[in-house]
């Protein structure tokens, strides 16, 4: 886009009622702002910001947006908020946490918003977390460009766009660069708002950026940046509006970098006074009477600018004082929204069809998810290496390519937090991605997505946007895989609440776990052991299963006991609670005894649910425990379960519950003896089981 077309298209006049619904909303802010400082000691018990400063650049965005596009405002987006049709009483309720918020029922900070109305753009949740939000945002233009790409895209309306709004402080995270690399390559339907007060918090531009959010984006070619100044409601409007125009239009992505001064505190938490020496200058930038001398230019009056004003005045003085009455969330509130509920409650369709072929676990997930995608348009797969050339590094994902195409089985670049939060915005459009993180060991740099904005999406949303998705996790030791391909990482996946968990021993759970999840709308991990893929670890053929049926289904939080023993009193008996690899260690190592008929194995099939009344029924029967995990045991999932079963069980237990997992090392050695030395087996468990049935 050239400056010229924009300089041309700025000559035009901007019609009188937008201009005067523009003055409305800035009069509406800047009140607000007014009346919080006014009311500070009451309207504070929160943290709050405010758009003071920023209003013309938000209002410019906010008013052209149509019910079809989406928004990710950040948090001093409240002018945005406004424009887009959210009354002052509405974010009051938000600044005051009452139960009526719209946004979250009072669980999350002000103009922090999500919003699903029919008549308004629709906004998923987004953390405070800064610059997280773009890449969910970059995640709903990924899935626009799908479903258009697929033919699943309404056809009866403008083409819907993303809006991601930004500080420019927060382009320097890693994680915009992810957003802006896939923006770029894909070319996708995206304007990233970078509104540049030139601050972060007490730092300032000339300590923290090298460049501007503009000469950043030049770095990612396809996508196109434009500066401007974001107090000059002409130049704003004209300039996003031509924008929008064209992403609608040619569908690719752009960069809108607005300077605006900040003219509040940064929260009301740190005022501005404590650090700022640029506030004379900033204030001689101040919006609001540039765009009244906007108005006055077309032939608005001082009394008619005057009475817009004392209107708004008085209407955000009346909604903080209802706002103030209205009703706190009780107690009971708490506890709505951590999941949304699903219909896959009880094991449904065939485990053994007859005639069925044996088949290895890998084969299992393969076939489920090929299965999916014949079925659902809507799923799609991606992530590093899946594609058609290789079909996953454990050729896990072999064949789909070349059977659904480039589009809905696609390579990512190497970037596990575009993977797992893209997943957001794919959810938020409609769809079911299942994506991978091709070693556990990588898993790190997604969990700031995986933890901020996945896992917290539905219950911080108060229930209005479920993040529906599978995240598939190559997990474990095998082979000499060495200290980056060999990590266990339950403990710290378990400790994301709002996560379903499943970690199968086998084919049949895999397949029917992973059909479960598909149909359940909440995100679910889903971790698979590379030695059980091919059952070519001593000890594991167990793992291979018949293929059940397309229909077969497994509920979340089903435990299995899949050597079961009768309650005996004359010999001593053995609970053993495990998943994963521990399931065929226990059964090789009862088997080694010669004890099958006083062990009894509960195989765990999900972290999370845990289904704690098998697990108990099954250690208050035999009155001893060992949970069998393949992570180091301390400070872990199955320490902390051990504990729980220790407080749940005390009056039947005939000796202390013991924990039997790999040696307290920082990493599995990439050396055959020291990896066999780290971690279980089935002698290491057998020696446990010993010890135990002599306590």
């Amino acid at each position: 886009m050239m400056k010229e077309e924009i300089k041309e298209k700025q000559a035009n006049t901007i019609p009188r009622k937008i201009l005067e619904k523009a003055y409305t909303n800035l009069c509406r802010a800047k009140a607000m702002t007014f009346q919080y400082e006014e009311n500070f000691k009451v309207v504070s018990k929160y943290v709050h910001a405010t758009s003071r400063g920023h209003e013309v650049i938000q209002t410019a965005v906010g008013m052209q947006l149509l019910p079809q596009d989406f928004a990710f405002p950040y948090y001093r987006d409240d002018s945005m908020l406004l424009a887009i049709g959210m009354t002052p009483y509405e974010l009051m309720l938000q600044v005051l946490a009452k139960k009526d918020d719209p946004f979250s029922a009072g669980r999350t900070y002000y103009s922090h918003p999500s919003l699903r109305d029919d008549d308004k753009p629709k906004i998923p949740h987004q953390s405070s977390a800064t610059g997280m939000q773009a890449i969910p945002a970059t995640g709903t233009a990924m899935g626009m460009w799908y479903k258009e790409a697929e033919g699943l895209a309404e056809k009866d309306q403008a083409a819907p766009l993303v809006v991601c709004s930004l500080g420019d402080a927060s382009v320097t995270e890693g994680e915009i660069a992810e957003a802006f690399q896939m923006a770029a390559l894909k070319q996708l339907p995206i304007l990233y708002l970078i509104q540049d007060n030139g601050w972060d918090i007490s730092a300032n531009e000339a300590e923290t950026r090298a460049q501007n959010a503009a000469e950043y984006a030049a770095g990612f070619h396809g996508l196109e940046a434009i500066s401007i100044d974001g107090t000059d409601f002409h130049e704003s409007y004209t300039t996003v509006e031509k924008v929008i125009a064209t992403i609608r239009k040619e569908r690719r992505p752009f960069l809108i970098h607005a300077k605006v001064p900040l003219l509040n505190h940064h929260t009301s938490g740190v005022r501005m006074e404590w650090y700022r020496d640029d506030l004379e200058e900033s204030r001689a930038r101040d919006p609001y009477p540039k765009l009244k001398k906007l108005l006055l230019e077309n032939d608005f009056s001082e009394a008619a600018l005057q009475e817009i004003e004392d209107r708004c005045s008085q209407e955000v003085k009346e909604a903080l004082s209802e706002a103030l009455k209205a009703e706190d969330p009780t107690p009971e509130d708490l506890f709505t929204h951590d999941f949304a509920p699903t219909d896959i409650t009880e094991e449904t369709g065939e485990r053994s069809p007859q005639g069925a072929d044996k088949v290895v676990m890998v084969d299992c997930a393969l076939f489920a998810i090929e299965e999916l995608m014949t079925k659902h348009k809507e799923c799609l797969l991606y992530g590093q290496d899946v594609g058609g050339r290789l079909g996953g590094v454990f050729r896990e994902a072999a064949t789909l390519a070349q059977k659904f195409g480039d589009n809905r089985v696609f390579n990512t670049p190497i970037q596990e937090a575009f993977i797992i939060g893209s997943t957001v915005g794919m959810s938020a459009v409609g769809l079911k991605p299942i994506v991978e993180v091709q070693f556990a060991d990588y898993i790190w740099p997604g969990l700031n997505q995986l933890f901020t904005e996945v896992s917290r999406s539905c219950y911080l949303s108060n229930g209005k946007w479920p993040v529906s998705m599978i995240l598939r996790v190559p997990i474990g030791a095998y082979g000499s895989g060495g200290p980056y391909h060999s990590s266990s990482v339950e403990s710290v996946v378990t400790n994301i609440r709002g996560l379903k968990i499943a970690y199968p021993s086998n084919g049949a759970d895999l397949k029917g776990l992973m059909k479960a999840a598909y149909y359940d709308p909440n995100p679910v991990v889903i971790f698979e052991h590379k030695g059980l893929y091919w059952s070519k670890v001593p000890g594991t053929k167990g793992a291979t299963s018949v293929e059940p049926a397309e229909d077969y289904m497994l509920p979340f939080g089903k435990a299995w006991v899949l050597q079961e023993i009768w309650k005996q009193e004359d010999v001593e008996t053995i609970s053993v609670i495990t998943y994963g690899m521990g399931v065929h260690w226990a059964l090789n190592a009862s088997e080694a005894l010669g004890l099958e008929d006083q062990i009894e194995v509960v195989d765990l099939r999900t972290l999370h649910p845990l289904d704690y009344e098998t697990v108990f029924k099954s250690v208050r029967k035999c009155g001893k425990c060992l949970v069998v995990t393949e992570e180091p045991s301390e400070n872990t999932f199955a320490r902390a379960l051990a504990g729980k079963i220790q407080e749940e069980c005390f009056q039947q237990l005939d000796a202390p519950v013991m924990v039997i997992g790999s040696e307290n090392m920082p990493a599995i050695p990439l050396n055959s003896t020291l990896e066999e030395t780290m971690i279980p087996s089935t002698e290491k468990v057998k020696k446990k089981l010993e010890e135990l049935l002599a306590y």
